[in-house]
C-alpha cells in the first residue's frame, strides 16, 4: 500500500513557475514508477509526465515537453514536478500516481493516487 499527498499548487501568472511535490508513504516507494496527471472539470484525466522506479527514464506529454521536469528523491520518498513557462491552459487539478517499476501514460495503469492539488495560471 502506498499513500500519496500532493502539495505546491496555487495561483501563478502566465510565464511563471511552480514546483509540485508528491510525498509517498508506505512500503517500497523505490520500486514504484511515479506519474503526474491533470484534470479539468468535465474532461478526461490527462497524462503529464512519468518517471521510472530508478529515475533513469522519464516521459512527457508533448504539451509540457521542455517546460516541465519530473524528478524523484528516493531518500525523501518524494517526486517533484517543476513547471516553468506556465500557460493558462495548464490550469487543472494535478494528481500524482504510482504503479510498479515502469511509468505509463495511461491513468488506468496506476494503482495509487493522491488527492490532487489545484494549479491556476492567470493570463
Amino acid at each position: 500500500q502506498v499513500q500519496l499527498v500532493e502539495s505546491g499548487g496555487g495561483l501563478v501568472q502566465a510565464g511563471g513557475s511552480l514546483r509540485l511535490s508528491c510525498a509517498a508513504s508506505g512500503r517500497a516507494f523505490s520500486s514504484y514508477a511515479m506519474g503526474w496527471f491533470r484534470q479539468v472539470l468535465g474532461k478526461e484525466r490527462e497524462f503529464v509526465a512519468a518517471i521510472n522506479w530508478s529515475g533513469g527514464g522519464t516521459v512527457y506529454a508533448d504539451s509540457v515537453k521542455a517546460r516541465f521536469t519530473i524528478s524523484r528523491d528516493t531518500a525523501k520518498n518524494t517526486v517533484y514536478l517543476q513547471m516553468n513557462s506556465l500557460k493558462p491552459e495548464d490550469t487543472a487539478v494535478y494528481y500524482c500516481a504510482a504503479r510498479p517499476l515502469i511509468g505509463s501514460g495511461s491513468w488506468h495503469e496506476y494503482d495509487y493516487w493522491g488527492q490532487g492539488t489545484q494549479v491556476t495560471v492567470s493570463s
